[in-house]
């Protein structure tokens, strides 16, 4: 089995739905919101910079349900846990409300690539495999 077939299996473990895939969105959930700790940590206040990366790999892996669910618990953690006041749910401010529409649009971008990406090693799969 050459290399590429092996990648691409590798990407096409998950099936959308299953509980493996929800298991790939607390995981990457759990180390976005780690790393943003450590940036908040260091005085950084890019709230969303984190948990982008983590809905396009959640998607790449898992399929569109993981990433929408990616994306979707991002919002209340990222409420939550570091917009002041920190941990609790504060009101929000039109720059807040932007900020949700924002991230939440571009992950609706990353989500639709991912898909595609997925589709397109779909196609690699059966090619692979006429052969």
């Amino acid at each position: 089995m050459s290399n590429g077939v092996q990648t691409v299996h590798r990407i096409l473990k998950f099936r959308p739905w299953s509980t493996a895939a929800f298991m790939v969105v607390l995981s990457v959930l759990g180390a976005a919101v780690g790393l943003r700790m450590l940036l908040d940590w260091l005085g950084a206040t890019v709230y969303f910079a984190t948990f982008l990366p983590a809905v396009l790999l959640a998607s790449l892996l898992a399929g569109v349900p993981a990433g929408a669910c990616a994306a979707l618990l991002a919002v209340p953690i990222v409420w939550w846990g570091f917009m002041p006041p920190e941990f609790e749910f504060g009101p929000l401010t039109l720059a807040d409300y932007n900020n949700f529409t924002l991230f939440l649009l571009g992950s609706t971008l990353l989500i639709w690539f991912a898909q595609l990406c997925r589709e397109a090693l779909v196609t690699v799969r059966r090619l692979e495999s006429s052969d």
